[in-house]
């Protein structure tokens, strides 16, 4: 028996019976555990599905994986549960936020030993996911790795330190002697040579290079057929439908193969699925992507004894080496074709590989697996005991400010077929003004920070389409420019958009090229943008200037080299930069002799564009401007006050107190965002809630802005009361800047160096 005092055990991760290789790891190790020590073992799922699975009692907490707030309960149950170490599995694409880093929520919150089990070490990272693993190597413990390619890849790109490092092989399960002949009896392949390829289909399994073997190995072996086990992935079928599978599918009638393949469409239970890989006389895995850390399914077949052709992915490559298994190029059939035939005909080859396979496997059984884990969760606790205080509190200042949910009652109770409506009586859409192209354009964003967000549901996309259509048909191809308002008859009112239009539709084009994942959204996007950015150089306003840039920056995030793009992004800021040096004194420093509307994407512009064209110019001026109208725009109190916009502020004057419009506090969000990214300030990390907050009720007359029951926004602050009207501009000012300030605090945690 194990250390006595080793009680209670939570497991965090994908868990059956969600259908992918890290729930079922998850419940095969939580199941080994369980047997080998006394300790009470819960687990913590994660939920890509509204309402998540039907779990076992074991499952204890579930957690919505694209719900920040989720994560945090979850440590918080975790903590008052007495839990003695946390077992963690880590794959990039489980948790939600970007490069999964809400897991960090999780992790920094908890008051016991981490030990993480790393299912993907990235050898050469973006710069995000080096962020989200260097903290995930901080807030564990210990860190567990599969293969010794892994362990160096830690050590060398990652630095650290290799006492923390403990390597564990895949577990798999102890299968009892077989008879292949009972079994290749049971499934009618008694006088074939078998071929088996099992797991979740998707297109980085490679499995049609197999396919394209086929016809080479029938050649040799007439009796041949190819066996592929498995549903294809939950989260492709969400989004692609059947369409890899029927592709296979019609690959192998184009081939004249159908007599030798057979697909298997769906998830197999452990039993089951011994019984096909003691079946087949061989075992392949075609996948392509070099970088592969991990495959269970590699693990189960080797440790079953199965003799295995594998392409060169990290995992086989060590697992399979000094001849214990096969290994052929990427995407080579006839490298395939060649292996298979060649073992399919030496028998004695064949079975001495099987032999040595089955032989090392007895070491990578779970019930030896579950020692070596046990083994790190101990050392885990030990060298976290003198920390350890399950109930120690945690102030504000320790943990980011709450946020609202994102509520899109409103959004889309003012949104119809044509697109969202201008404006609301109180808040029911008032038809009678119609539609116009800024609004709809600011919509198609938030549809896309949503989809960033892992908010992007189907009817967010459905959103998404009917935003993104109003745009297409504002668009005037003979022109090259926007049209914007629309009657509700979907009667256009001009025949030419304002400028501010313009900049504004090329801002949200730029959008959806920049970071939307929806293919045809992108495509659509891109067309629309190419043909309207020469308009935008013909504009006079330098709001639409500012807005082009945005664009133009977010256009780059996907298409960096596009140097005409590049080229109009300097040509309008050289304009802003113009215009300030004709204007800006040591007491104004600003672009116009008045501060009017919009005021923080001028500067947020010139920001935006220093940043990516190390233009160091354009970064001092947007943020000395920046700085200066963030001082314009506070009271006295200490809170955000936009400029009202019944005067404005006018050089030497007062600046007006009231209206004030909630696009005032947006730009400033986005701004002070922009300006946090350039110089990490934390100035403008505080400008940013502060210029929220006014949403929230810290403004002149401590009233909440905002609707938290739908996510309406009220239209402005006048003198003495709150407009009660929830049109689109505000009610798209505050969820984009929601949107923008839970990406901050995103940034925050990943940044972060210190609890």
């Amino acid at each position: 028996m194990t250390t006595p005092d080793l009680l209670k055990i939570a497991f965090v991760g994908d868990y059956l019976p969600r259908k992918c290789g890290i729930a079922t790891f998850t419940h095969d190790l939580r199941g080994a555990i369980a047997k080998a020590c006394d300790a009470e073992c819960i687990v913590v799922p994660m939920d890509d599905i509204p309402g998540g699975y039907a779990y076992e009692s074991e499952a204890q907490f579930q957690v919505a994986d694209q719900e920040l707030e989720d994560y945090r309960a979850a440590a918080d149950f975790l903590n008052f549960s007495n839990v003695d170490v946390v077992s963690l599995q880590h794959e990039f694409g489980i948790y939600g936020g970007p490069c999964g880093s809400h897991v960090l929520a999780l992790m920094q919150d908890l008051r016991m030993p981490v030990v993480t089990t790393l299912h993907t070490v990235l050898s050469e990272p973006n710069q995000t996911q080096r962020a989200v693993m260097t903290q995930i190597v901080r807030l564990s413990t210990r860190l567990v790795v599969m293969t010794e390619r892994c362990r160096q890849t830690l050590l060398n790109t990652y630095s650290v330190d290799p006492e923390q490092v403990d390597l564990i092989a895949h577990g798999i399960p102890n299968i009892p002697d077989t008879d292949q002949a009972v079994l290749k009896e049971q499934f009618s392949v008694e006088d074939k040579a078998v071929a088996l390829t099992f797991g979740l289909l998707s297109p980085g399994k490679g499995i049609e290079h197999v396919l394209q073997a086929i016809p080479e190995i029938v050649a040799a072996f007439p009796n041949f057929i190819y066996l592929v086990l498995g549903a294809t992935h939950p989260s492709l079928i969400r989004e692609q439908g059947e369409r890899y599978r029927i592709g296979l599918e019609r690959m192998a009638k184009e081939l004249g193969i159908t007599k030798h393949v057979s697909f298997y469409n769906r998830f197999v239970e452990l039993e089951e699925l011994t019984e096909f890989i003691g079946a087949a006389d061989l075992y392949i895995t075609p996948y392509l992507n070099v970088q592969q850390a991990v495959s269970g399914t590699l693990a189960y077949a080797f440790g079953c004894g199965q003799a295995v052709i594998s392409t060169p992915y990290w995992h086989a490559e060590e697992l399979l080496a000094d001849g214990r298994g096969v290994l052929v190029p990427f995407a080579d059939s006839s490298a395939i074709a060649r292996e298979v035939i060649g073992l399919l005909g030496d028998d004695e080859r064949r079975l001495a590989m099987r032999a040595r396979a089955h032989s090392l496997g007895r070491n990578m059984t779970w019930d030896h697996v579950s020692h070596s884990y046990l083994d790190s969760f101990n050392r885990a606790r030990e060298e976290r005991s003198s920390q350890r205080k399950p109930l120690a509190v945690r102030t504000l200042d320790e943990q980011p400010l709450a946020l609202p949910q994102m509520q899109l009652d409103h959004l889309q109770h003012l949104s119809d077929s044509t697109g969202i409506v201008q404006h609301a009586v109180y808040s029911i859409p008032d038809h009678a003004h119609g539609y116009c192209t800024d609004d709809n354009a600011r919509a198609l964003i938030l549809t896309v920070l949503l989809e960033e967000l892992g908010k992007d549901s189907s009817e967010v996309h459905a959103l998404a389409s009917r935003y993104a259509a109003f745009l297409n048909v504002a668009f005037n191809r003979d022109t090259g420019r926007f049209r914007n308002f629309m009657s509700f008859d979907r009667r256009w009112l001009e025949e030419d958009g304002s400028d501010d239009s313009q900049g504004r539709a090329l801002w949200a084009l730029g959008t959806c090229i920049g970071r939307s994942r929806r293919v045809g959204l992108v495509a659509w996007a891109r067309e629309i943008f190419h043909r309207a950015l020469p308009a935008c150089e013909n504009t006079t306003s330098p709001r639409t200037w500012a807005l082009g840039i945005l664009g133009i920056h977010e256009y780059l995030r996907r298409y960096s080299g596009d140097r005409i793009a590049a080229t109009m992004s300097g040509n309008l800021a050289d304009r802003l930069i113009n215009m300030y040096d004709a204007t800006a004194t040591e007491d104004w420093p600003w672009f116009e002799n008045i501060a009017t509307y919009n005021n923080a994407r001028l500067p947020q512009s010139l920001i935006a564009h220093g940043r990516w064209s190390d233009n160091q110019q354009a970064v001092d001026i947007g943020l000395k401007s920046l700085k200066w109208i963030c001082g314009k725009q506070r009271s006295p109190e200490g809170r955000f006050r936009p400029i009202g916009s019944n005067g404005f502020s006018r050089e030497g004057g007062v600046s007006a107190v009231f209206d004030q419009q909630a696009i005032e506090a947006h730009a400033m969000v986005s701004a002070s965002i922009e300006a946090y990214a350039v110089s990490k300030d934390s100035f403008w990390n505080e400008q940013a809630h502060l210029a929220f907050d006014w949403f929230l009720g810290r403004n002149d007359l401590g009233v909440p802005i905002y609707d938290a029951s739908t996510g309406g926004c009220y239209d402005g602050l006048m003198e003495n009361q709150v407009n009660q009207n929830q049109g689109a501009e505000s009610t798209l000012a505050f969820l984009l800047s929601l949107a923008e300030m839970r990406q901050l605090n995103t940034t925050m945690r990943v940044i972060a160096t210190t609890h």
